[in-house]
């Protein structure tokens, strides 16, 4: 009964291993010399003039979550052109049902200039 579950031991044992091995000897193998430079806080190279909590446009936001969006559609895409031949026209229809849904939000999205960035 337990043989059964010995490959899932290994697996977990070589997560474990893959995982916290490159930690353990980089603590062991690293120098630790902190100095006030090391430490030291920078962007770019230089010294923060900004505050880093500061607003963004809400249109970033839009601009990003359009993006997730129609790539996503890109990820249906593939299996489907994969099974094609299997589902038929009924299949083919249905995917340009959901194209013609994506396409005339797409529209209304650059109609309403969501697209644009000033």
């Amino acid at each position: 009964m337990l043989e059964n579950y010995f490959p899932i031991l290994m697996f977990v044992l070589v997560g474990l291993a893959v995982g916290l091995g490159p930690l353990i000897l980089g603590k062991l193998v690293s120098p630790h010399r902190p100095d006030s430079e090391k430490n030291s806080p920078y962007e770019c190279g230089f010294e923060a003039f900004e505050d880093a909590r500061m607003k963004f446009d809400v249109r970033y936001y839009l601009v990003a979550i359009l993006f997730i969006l129609f790539d996503l559609e890109i990820a249906f895409l593939f299996p489907w052109a994969v099974v094609i031949q299997e589902i038929g026209l009924f299949g083919f229809w249905a995917m340009m049902l959901f194209l013609f849904v994506l396409v005339v939000g797409f529209i209304y999205e650059w109609k309403k200039g969501a697209l644009e960035w000033d």
